[in-house]
């Protein structure tokens, strides 16, 4: 659990749930998506209620001392119960400065999950016999037998905020989703909502999948989210979420994932000392329009903040990938980033007009997630407003969610000392190319914003793994002198490129966004 880069949430903390709603047992009511979006909209009719503080002796542990603290496998719930699921408890403490409230659906009772102090192992921990004996959890995390059935895998955590991670069959954590990111890249700040409670329905002995209710909050919005978790070689989570503001809010971030990108073969910078070729959690940003159009965004670490957004007419997907899958991509032992998952959005209600916005934000090291992915509706939001939408969480090596045609596998790129011209490699494979032969005439089209043109464009095979080679050269303008004081020396060239065969369009839409002056 170390690639945990959690370092800016807010986690949960216990909830009097007898504030929203009156104490009663639910034993003889429907308890579903209905009656946690009822608690949803009664919660945001009042304000905002923040969590209580944990005691001092929990809230100052170490991230030492945190991490050195784990749930006994024994206590595990539903444990020797003959069900394919069972839960395991994150202990509060260091950032996770709050603990959630649990409850159990079992036939429609709900029991609330009283998180004890002897369901951990404190490793010798010195202070453990002053801490509360009703500890509460900072977080949970689900075990299923993945790859055999005689070992309960994890495989799904939800932990800090409104963060969620999973994995399929043959992943290593890697980039986590969120249930909603407010006003994220604006300079008032972000908000970060938490999920506050949750409600998890006991499968039965033979099921394969397991559904959680969870109560989001925060000052501006109050929401109800179900997720329907589908563990195997691709994790698919269904999602539904009902949403009711508080408070108008600039930007609302629908379905937003958050990753890791370092460095890669596109922008690995002068001077870096390191000896594996990339470090990523994910390389890209893949979007899939409703017109057919597939797009591919290389992802980069840029010297300064940067926004980008992708608008269509409607989105039928997008997500974080991970596409370069090969060892030695990467040559690191540890991390194995080549067994960190892609996570792919499908809306699965109508979502309406909007765009999926990219923020890439500086990072100097790989401990800090510094990729985020959004869609944004045109709509504004304002005050009493409410929204849901509904969609398909898809967590795996992405084998599912690949564009028909060829795709882009490599982005590279050199400039010259002046920074005016800049050459462009662009590796594109797929079975449609494959059997091409050689003398076949692809073309290709590419196009520029203002500002730059583009130049000797080549399209060639190579012979060596049967992908087909795109090159050209972009000619920027010189940087004005009222560009050069700008904080990224004036507007970035927005770049775009597809493979023809004749009249055919045989690749997917490489989409790339450079500096005037640093080419990154």
């Amino acid at each position: 659990m170390a690639s945990f880069r959690f370092s800016r949430l807010i986690v949960g903390i216990f909830f009097v749930v007898c504030t929203i709603y009156p104490s009663r047992s639910f034993a003889q009511e429907v308890f579903d998506f209905a009656a946690v979006s009822a608690i949803a909209e009664k919660l945001s009719q009042s304000e905002y209620s923040p969590p209580d503080s944990l005691s001092d002796i929990v809230k100052n542990l170490s991230y030492d001392q945190w991490r050195s603290i784990r749930q006994r496998p024994e206590k595990a719930y539903w444990k020797g119960q003959k069900r394919l699921f069972n839960l395991q408890f994150f202990h509060p403490g260091f950032v996770y400065d709050r603990s959630v409230k649990i409850n159990i659906v079992n036939q429609q009772k709900i029991t609330v999950l009283p998180v004890q102090r002897d369901w951990f192992d404190y490793s010798g921990l010195p202070l453990a016999p002053q801490i509360p004996e009703q500890i509460g959890a900072a977080g949970f995390r689900v075990h299923y037998p993945l790859k055999n059935k005689n070992y309960f895998d994890e495989f799904l955590v939800f932990l800090g905020g409104s963060y969620l991670r999973a994995v399929g069959t043959d992943d290593q954590y890697g980039l986590s989703a969120r249930g909603l990111a407010l006003n994220t890249a604006l300079a008032k700040g972000e908000e970060f909502p938490w999920f506050r409670e949750f409600w998890i329905v006991q499968p039965k002995q033979k099921d394969t999948g397991i559904t959680i209710y969870a109560l989001l909050d925060s000052p501006s919005v109050s929401g109800a989210y179900r997720f329907v978790a589908n563990p195997g070689k691709e994790t698919d989570i269904d999602v539904r979420s009902r949403l009711f503001f508080r408070k108008s809010v600039e930007k609302v971030g629908i379905a937003p994932l958050t990753s890791m990108y370092f460095f890669g073969e596109n922008n690995r910078k002068p001077g870096l000392n390191d000896f594996r070729p990339e470090v990523h959690d994910s390389d890209g940003l893949q979007i899939l329009f409703d017109n057919g159009e597939w797009l591919w965004r290389p992802l980069n670490n840029p010297r300064y903040l940067q926004v980008n957004s992708f608008s269509g007419t409607g989105i039928k997907g997008f997500g974080l990938l991970q596409r370069d899958r090969d060892f030695h991509d990467y040559e690191d032992l540890e991390a194995n980033y080549h067994q960190r998952p892609s996570l792919w959005i499908e809306p699965t209600s109508d979502w309406g007009a909007g765009k999926v916005e990219l923020v890439q934000i500086p990072t100097k090291d790989e401990i800090h997630d510094n990729i985020v992915a959004f869609w944004v509706s045109d709509s504004p939001v304002s005050a009493g407003d409410s929204r849901e939408f509904s969609y398909r969480m898809r967590w795996g090596q992405g084998e599912g969610f690949e564009p028909p045609a060829a795709r882009a596998t490599a982005t590279r790129m050199s400039f010259s000392e002046e920074g005016m011209v800049r050459r462009f490699v662009v590796d594109f494979s797929g079975h449609n190319l494959q059997s091409l032969a050689a003398d076949t005439s692809l073309s290709a089209n590419v196009n520029c914003s203002d500002g730059a043109a583009i130049r000797n464009v080549t399209v060639q095979k190579n012979q060596y793994d049967h992908s087909w080679r795109l090159s050209f050269e972009l000619i920027a303008r010189p940087v004005s002198t009222l560009e050069k004081v700008l904080p990224d020396n004036g507007a970035p060239i927005e770049v775009r490129a597809f493979l023809n065969n004749a009249t055919d369009v045989v690749s997917e839409t490489w989409s790339y966004n450079i500096s005037r002056k640093t080419g990154l």
